[in-house]
């Protein structure tokens, strides 16, 4: 949770920074500005079990649609008015805080790094976050890590990690990450056999 926390304020940092035409850019998340990837980062806080069902019902009982449809309630906020909102919230709350937080610091890294990597704003992600978000995003239900990575063996050589049965595909454990959260073009981050497996699946 503390992990979730200090990741949200550096997202919250990194967004008071941003222009106008930045906060319109596209991202790594199909279809999404940063504004929306912003949006749908906060639209789950404040929400429980009650409201989940009721965004469910909305997508037609189509777990696919379900992020839509919790975007809705929040698309129409300002960057102004996200701005304000995230660091009043940097303690995940609702279907965010599930795991210990797990969910928080997962969702709030990689759509981070959604962000970032589209607008040439490199960092360097805390060794510590990504030892717990590796495993937890292989299992994950909304990332399907598993199936993203299937029949390669990611190595994640900044952490002595990996997971997977297949041809190798060695890297940072952040190009890591973001594969196994099924980001296109993040593939050519990695070397190996197994690299270029992905790099046909993502594009």
């Amino acid at each position: 949770m503390a992990m979730a926390r200090a990741e949200r304020k550096e997202l919250a940092d990194l967004l008071d920074t941003l222009t106008p035409q930045q906060w319109e850019h596209p991202t790594l998340c199909s279809r999404w500005t940063v504004r929306e990837v912003v949006a749908h980062l906060v639209s789950y806080e404040e929400h429980g079990r009650s409201d989940l069902l009721r965004r469910l019902l909305r997508a037609r009982l189509r777990p696919g649609r379900l992020n839509d449809a919790a975007l809705d309630d929040y698309r129409d906020r300002s960057p102004e008015q996200l701005v304000a909102f995230l660091p009043d919230h940097l303690t995940p709350q609702g279907t965010t805080a599930s795991m210990g937080g797990r969910v928080g610091l997962v969702d709030a890294l990689v759509h981070a790094q959604d962000i970032r990597r589209p607008l040439g704003l490199p960092r360097e992600v805390p060794a510590d976050r990504l030892a717990v978000c590796l495993p937890f995003a292989v299992t994950a239900p909304p990332l399907r890590g598993f199936w993203h990575g299937r029949g390669v063996r990611l190595v994640a050589t900044d952490l002595g990690w990996s997971t997977g049965r297949g041809p190798e595909a060695r890297g940072p454990g952040e190009a890591v990450l973001m594969v196994l959260a099924g980001r296109a073009g993040v593939a050519r981050y990695l070397t190996g056999p197994g690299a270029e497996l992905l790099h046909r699946r993502f594009g």
